[in-house]
């Protein structure tokens, strides 16, 4: 077993570049689909301090909701979905449940709700689902997908009242949701939801100023480096990772914390600032701030390169659309776009073990 555990799991990392004057860039459908975001980290190479315009979009990304017991057929009403479905981008993720181990829900933009189940719960329900494709060989897990825009789940249907009878009488399921929504038309989340415990939550922004700093060097077209010259993309992905968590990258052999070091060639920069910014976080506020970085080259910068890094929840059930997001042993489940003051863009995009490759 301890070989086992020692055992580097397998990622699975996606690499392209682009413009994003490019008619065919996907940056957009990228961040549109990958709904469930909990951690954004922006690293400006040679500054010190925010600009004004991306300052004031962070400061105006406004709330998130924590509702507690919220049971799911709530989701199912007809209420709800005059509401919220069928106005779009409404988002719900089930709060501190383990995507390997409890059972988990998510609510989808698209207006489809995912349930992750374990066998029992799967059995008592009595609806249908599949196999989780990361059960093994015994299958302990299934995912029920639930369209709510379906006619078949319309007010009368017997779909709808199965599914009603399932989450009321079979096996009332309720989590602990959060929930946010693009879309400023009434009802808010807070007056919808009264009857239940509703808790607004604000954005948690943190910032770092590092001196001296070791930044790699990068050339737009070159995603595969050249030796003595530029970095590659692979390169670059890790050093983000180590800038974002505020690891020393000082390469010193004796680091009790960590022996990574800056790619070669990289370049001194006397200061680097990293904003990061915790929460539940929806993709319509990513584009803003992915917007802001664009516009960040508008003024002549020293840095010919900044960078977004996007976390994803390690426990949602999908990745990115409709893909199943599994943990094993890490729960990897993001991507990070190196934004370069010509609009080329880097985008790398990374899960773990169970997951499917990414689009």
């Amino acid at each position: 077993m301890l070989p086992a555990l020692q055992t580097c799991p397998r990622h699975l990392l996606v690499c392209e570049k682009s413009s994003f004057l490019a008619e065919k860039s996907r940056h957009a459908s990228h961040v549109e689909t990958h709904y469930y975001n909990y951690a954004v980290s922006i690293l400006l190479p040679e500054c010190g301090h925010l600009p004004v315009k991306l300052k004031n979009t962070i400061d105006g990304l406004g709330n998130y909701y924590l509702v507690k017991d919220l049971p799911l057929h709530e989701f199912i009403t007809q209420e709800f979905r005059d509401a919220f479905i069928k106005k779009g981008l409404f988002y719900a993720l089930s709060y501190n449940t383990r995507i390997d181990q409890d059972n988990a829900a998510a609510l989808l933009p698209t207006g489809k709700l995912i349930i992750s189940v374990d066998k029992d719960t799967y059995e008592e329900l009595g609806l249908q689902g599949k196999p989780s494709l990361y059960s093994g060989k015994k299958t302990m897990r299934f995912i029920v997908n639930l369209d709510l825009t379906n006619e078949a789940l319309s007010q009368d249907g017997k779909k709808l009242q199965r599914v009603r009878w399932a989450f009321t009488e079979k096996k009332p399921l309720k989590f602990d949701f959060l929930l946010a929504w693009d879309n400023a038309e009434a009802p808010t989340i807070k007056t919808y939801f009264s009857k239940y415990m509703v808790k607004e939550c604000p954005f948690n922004i943190s910032s770092v100023v590092s001196k001296d700093v070791l930044c790699p060097v990068l050339k737009s077209r070159e995603l595969h480096g050249k030796e003595g010259e530029s970095c590659s993309a692979m390169e670059i992905f890790e050093w983000l990772g180590a800038v974002s968590n505020n690891i020393d990258c000082n390469n010193q052999a004796s680091s009790f914390i960590s022996s990574f070091g800056c790619p070669v060639p990289n370049i001194l920069v006397e200061r680097a600032y990293v904003c990061t910014i915790t929460g539940f976080i929806t993709p319509a506020k990513i584009m803003q701030l992915l917007q802001q970085l664009r516009e960040y080259f508008d003024e002549l910068k020293l840095s010919q390169w900044a960078s977004l890094m996007v976390n994803g929840f390690a426990d949602s059930p999908v990745s990115w659309k409709e893909s199943e997001h599994g943990f094993f042993k890490g729960g990897e489940n993001l991507y990070s776009f190196v934004v370069f003051n010509n609009e080329d863009y880097w985008l790398h995009m990374a899960v773990g073990t169970h997951d499917g490759c990414p689009p």
